[in-house]
Parts: C-alpha cells; sequence; structure tokens
C-alpha cells in the first residue's frame, strides 16, 4: 500500500508548475487571475477596478479583453501616449476622476478606439486642445466637470459624432462654446457653474427644443436683460428642464448685484403665431422635447392630415417623412390652431401652433406700397413746381424801372384811340356859327372818350388797327341833328397798356 502513495505524490508535484506557467485564467489565492490581472487591481471577469491605490501611474499588462477600466481615487498626473503597451480593443468605460491630471496627450486615447465612456472629472485640466478628443469616434458620454478648464478649442469635438451627454460644469469657461451645441446628436450639455456672462439669445431659440431640454446654464454670472428673461420664460412655458428643475438657479447680475431671472422686470412673454400671405407655402414644425417619436397632426377642423405618401396630389396639408408639417397655397380658411400629437419611450407631448393667413399676397401688399410712394413723390413734386412758377419766374409788369420809347407811328394804332367827342354834331349849324362851337369845346374842358371800334378794314381781330392804315371816318350826319350821347359816359378798349385819361 506504501508505494502507490509515494507515486501518487509524484504525480503531484509538478501542478503548481503547470498553474504558474501554463494557466492562463486559472484562479489563485483570494480569487486573483494568476498572470492576467494586476496586483494592484481587483478583477471580476472583464472589470478591473483599480480605484484608491495611491498609483502614479497605470499598471501595466493590462489584459486585452478588459471592458471596463476603473483607475479613479489615485495620484496620476500625466496621461501619456503609451500609458497602456498593450491596445484595449474591447474597452467601453474609462474612469480617471479624482486625480491630479493636467496633461492628456492627443494621442492617449489611440489604444482604446471603441471607448464610449470617459470619465476625466475632478482633475486639474485646464485647457481642451485641438483633436484631443478626435480619436473616440464612438464615444457617447464625456465627464469633464469639477476642473480647471478655461477655453474650449473649437476644434476639441469636431469628429466626436456620436456624443450624446457632455459634463463642463464647475470649470472656469468664460465663453459660450457654440460649437458644441452643433453636435448632431448631443442632447445634454451641462455647462452650469462656469463664468458665461452672456448667451447667444438668437442662437439659442433656434435650437430644437429636444437641445434646450439638455442645457443647463445655472450658476453662471449673467449679465440681466429682457432677451434673457424672455429666452428663459419659453423654456419655462415649454417645461423644458433646465428652467423647471433649476428654476432658483436661474439668476443674472445687475449692478453686481444678483437678481432672479424670472423676477425681472420685462413684458410678459406670448408665443408668437405663424404668419403667412395668401398662397404662400410654409412647413410647421412638431418640437419635441425628445427624438424618435411617432407625430400625429390634426387640422383646426379637427380632420388628421394624412402622410406625404397617402396625402392627395392637390391637397394642401400633408406630413413629411421628419414629422413636420408641410402647408403650400395656404387661404385664409386654413388658418387656426394645428395640433401635433407625438407618441415616444419615455412619455408623450402634445403641442399647438397657431397660424394667421393674411387675405392678400405678399408681392401684391409691396405694390400697394409702391403706389402709395409713388403718388406722394408725385404730389411734392407737382407742389415744388407750383411754387418754383410762382416765385421764381420773370418779372413782366411791375418789375419794369423805364418805359419804352414811343414808336414812330404812335401808339394809337397798336393800342387804343383817344378823340374829342362835342356834344353836337360839329357839321351841324352852318359855318357862321364855327367860333362859338370852339368855346363850347372849351367849356366841357376836353372830354375824351374812348371808343371800341369793330373789327372792320384794315384792323386786327381784336379791334386794333393795323400799321399803316388810317382809321375810318365816320359818316357825318344830318344838318341840325344832335348826336344823341350822354356826356357823362365814359368808354374804353381793352388794350396791352394802361389807358391816361
Amino acid at each position: 500500500m506504501q508505494p502507490p502513495r509515494d507515486l501518487r505524490g509524484l504525480w503531484l508535484l509538478p501542478l503548481p508548475w503547470f498553474l504558474l506557467l501554463g494557466g492562463g485564467g486559472e484562479v489563485a489565492g483570494a480569487g486573483r487571475l494568476a498572470v492576467s490581472c494586476p496586483a494592484a487591481c481587483l478583477c471580476a471577469s472583464n472589470i478591473l477596478s483599480c480605484s484608491k491605490q495611491q498609483l502614479p501611474n497605470v499598471p501595466h499588462a493590462l489584459p486585452s479583453y478588459t471592458a471596463q477600466l476603473d483607475l479613479s481615487h489615485n495620484n496620476l498626473s500625466r496621461l501619456r501616449a503609451e500609458w497602456t503597451p498593450t491596445r484595449l480593443p474591447h474597452l467601453h468605460s474609462l474612469l480617471l476622476s479624482h486625480n491630479h491630471l493636467h496633461f492628456i496627450s492627443s494621442e492617449a486615447f489611440s489604444p482604446v478606439p471603441n471607448l464610449r465612456y470617459l470619465d476625466l472629472s475632478s482633475n486639474q485640466l485646464r485647457t481642451l486642445e485641438e483633436a484631443l478628443f478626435s480619436e473616440l469616434q464612438a464615444l457617447e458620454v464625456l465627464l469633464l466637470y469639477n476642473n480647471r478648464i478655461v477655453a474650449v478649442d473649437r476644434a476639441a469635438f469636431e469628429d466626436v459624432a456620436q456624443l450624446q451627454k457632455l459634463y463642463l460644469s464647475q470649470n472656469q469657461i468664460a465663453r459660450f462654446p457654440l460649437e458644441l451645441v452643433r453636435l448632431p446628436k448631443l442632447a445634454l450639455l451641462d455647462l452650469s457653474g462656469n463664468r458665461l456672462k452672456s448667451l447667444p439669445v438668437a442662437e439659442l431659440q433656434k435650437l430644437p427644443a429636444w437641445v434646450k431640454n439638455g442645457l443647463y446654464l445655472h450658476n453662471n454670472p449673467l449679465h440681466c436683460s429682457c432677451e434673457l428673461y424672455q429666452l428663459f420664460a419659453h423654456w419655462q412655458r415649454r417645461r423644458l428642464s433646465p428652467a423647471v428643475d433649476f428654476q432658483e438657479d436661474l439668476r443674472c447680475l445687475s449692478a453686481k448685484k444678483p437678481y432672479s431671472v424670472f423676477g425681472l422686470n420685462c413684458s410678459e412673454y406670448k408665443e408668437r403665431a405663424w404668419e403667412a400671405h395668401l398662397g404662400d407655402s410654409l412647413t410647421l414644425h412638431c418640437d419635441t422635447k425628445q427624438q424618435g417619436t411617432t407625430k400625429t397632426w390634426v387640422t383646426p377642423g379637427l380632420e388628421r392630415v394624412p402622410d406625404a405618401a397617402a396625402a392627395p396630389a392637390n391637397g394642401t396639408a400633408r406630413v413629411l417623412g421628419n414629422g413636420s408639417l408641410h402647408l403650400q397655397r395656404v387661404q385664409p380658411e386654413d388658418g387656426g390652431v394645428y395640433t401635433c400629437f407625438a407618441v415616444g419611450e419615455a412619455f408623450n407631448e402634445t403641442l399647438s401652433v397657431e397660424l394667421k393667413v393674411h387675405n392678400f399676397t405678399l408681392h401684391g401688399h409691396h405694390d400697394t406700397l409702391n403706389t402709395a410712394y409713388t403718388t406722394l413723390v408725385g404730389c411734392i413734386l407737382s407742389v415744388v413746381l407750383v411754387l418754383i412758377y410762382l416765385y421764381l419766374t420773370p418779372c413782366r409788369c411791375w418789375c419794369r424801372g423805364v418805359d419804352k420809347p414811343a414808336s414812330p407811328q404812335g401808339d394809337s394804332l397798336s393800342s387804343s384811340m383817344l378823340s374829342t367827342t362835342p356834344n353836337h354834331d360839329p357839321v351841324a349849324g352852318g359855318g357862321g356859327d364855327k367860333q362859338e362851337e370852339e368855346e363850347e369845346e372849351e367849356e366841357d374842358f376836353d372830354r375824351r372818350v374812348a371808343f371800341l371800334e369793330p373789327a372792320g378794314p384794315g384792323q386786327d381781330q381784336n379791334g386794333k388797327l393795323k400799321p399803316g392804315n388810317t382809321l375810318p371816318v365816320p359818316e357825318a350826319a344830318s344838318k341840325g341833328q344832335r348826336r344823341m350821347s350822354d356826356p357823362e359816359s365814359v368808354s374804353s378798349v381793352f388794350s396791352d397798356t394802361p389807358i391816361v385819361v
């Protein structure tokens, strides 16, 4: 019986050497991997926990199948390009929080191309340089809060197209990184507790609701303004998380005194209605707080709007592929409140959009304005021309200073004829009474009578004599016949020159 017992001992002697040299994956001692698991780490399958070990450097010889690596609460100060000599293609979570990191190489993430979760919070990082995360094209969540970051390079996240959540709170950022909100899938951006004094309000208002629902801006020294109030009042009306969950922390500064944004003395926020003109085409958006929802539109007449594929060709409304409502050739009766019902995985939403349709075309309205403007200019021009005619035309009579010399043939031929008219016929009474008639004429102090002669031979159409002609001599009345005339009547003829009597 004894010899077989000795042979059994000889057979068990090489077993420890087998476990040490060829064991890959066998368990030794207190549940540690004999070769694969680093001495300072706790390993559970593909999870390596190396936290709170006061490590100045990353352990070497990390197993290639590692999926989650926890290096938090250590003394790491630099993350170089060669921090791990082996490539870790399965690593999806890397925790480096609560260290003393102040430098990260731009090639530090080359060994972990499939990383989706990266925690760099509570370190001493000051800047995020260009292309720092360009190797992490699958990154979805990045934690950078509680650092000393002052500046974010505009191209630091240029190639991180899959990023969904970015935490930059509790830093010293003074410029709003507008390029971050333009990342295609970013649904959460935490910029609270920084040094932002102003916001690009106009750009933020254009963001979709699912982006604004994850944009946290509280605890910043923002400058008080009514534009800022209108921005957050709209968020509060839409029940967006940054304005509802952190309402008390949304404060601003005026004369170095803090005020609540919602307590500013500004006009009350009102939702604006969409406006269109007769015959216009427009698109109404169902601006939901979450992505991936199924959207249904209902008209003001409580009719369901069909999809683009099922809508008739001559129809006014149809739902596009992205859930927006497209209206074409709108009429005044198309105005009213359109309702969008959005059904999502987390919650459902109901949105209302008001549309006002003006009963005129935009082009015709401008034509009306142009016509009124032209009429006004024409009236002003007419008044100016009348004033010029009245005050700037050459003077005729009142500004003549010297009389013109008389023409050789006399002015009587061109103006009027003055003649001596006795009370009795000069032919009547015979030749013996000639002296008596002359005395009577002197007594009548030479009364002068101007006659308006009708047009006749040698006269023009206006009664004037043509030069070179003589006045017609009236036929002598019968002898002893007295001419019937009023000695006090005086007649005149119209002429171009005044008549002096």
